[in-house]
């Protein structure tokens, strides 16, 4: 795809697109704890993969933005400092190194491969997991067992399948041309 304004603006549109799937995401959610399943994993790789590490930090960035400034874009339709720097804050800023490292995936001419992709998703998880258990663990002032058993072990099967489909969808738009890349 030829570097031009309309890339630009096309590219400016999948990011803004891509945050506002995110948040929306938000209110799909299953309260099973302080840390809830929703499908907003699922749009933070798809984010990455589909746009690459840069546009997708940006993506997360505006996300975070809006919901910093009082849109309802959190979990539940929550919003604000107080939720962001809560127990679930280490996975919301754990969600900026996901996008990035699913984002290292993208190959130079747009393809994610499912080796790469998926290797890529799986450090992107370990590193959520690490940043999100580690704040748990201080927020609310769990053992590491603990917050390994509250704010880990329950979204293990899920965040994988979330990964599956996220990396499945965004080798599917670039075949189909949604995103730059191989057609």
């Amino acid at each position: 795809m030829p570097k031009d304004s309309l890339t630009d603006l096309h590219q400016l549109v999948w990011t803004a697109l891509l945050a506002a799937t995110i948040g929306a995401s938000a209110y799909l959610i299953v309260p099973i704890g302080p840390v809830p399943i929703s499908m907003q994993p699922l749009f933070v790789f798809l984010t990455g993969f589909a746009l690459g590490p840069k546009r997708g930090v940006m993506a997360v960035g505006l996300y975070l933005l809006a919901g910093t400034l009082g849109l309802p874009v959190f979990a539940g339709g929550r919003s604000g400092l107080g939720h962001l720097f809560g127990p679930t804050g280490g996975y919301i800023f754990g969600w900026l190194a996901a996008v990035w490292l699913c984002g290292l995936a993208r190959q130079p001419d747009g393809t994610v491969s499912w080796m790469r992709g998926g290797g890529f998703g799986l450090v992107a998880l370990l590193v959520l997991y690490s940043m999100g258990a580690t704040w748990l663990k201080f927020a609310l002032s769990l053992s590491w067992h603990k917050a390994w058993l509250v704010g880990v072990a329950p979204f293990i099967p899920w965040d994988a399948l979330k990964l599956a489909a996220a990396l499945a969808a965004a080798r599917y738009m670039t075949r189909i041309g949604l995103l730059p890349g191989r057609r």
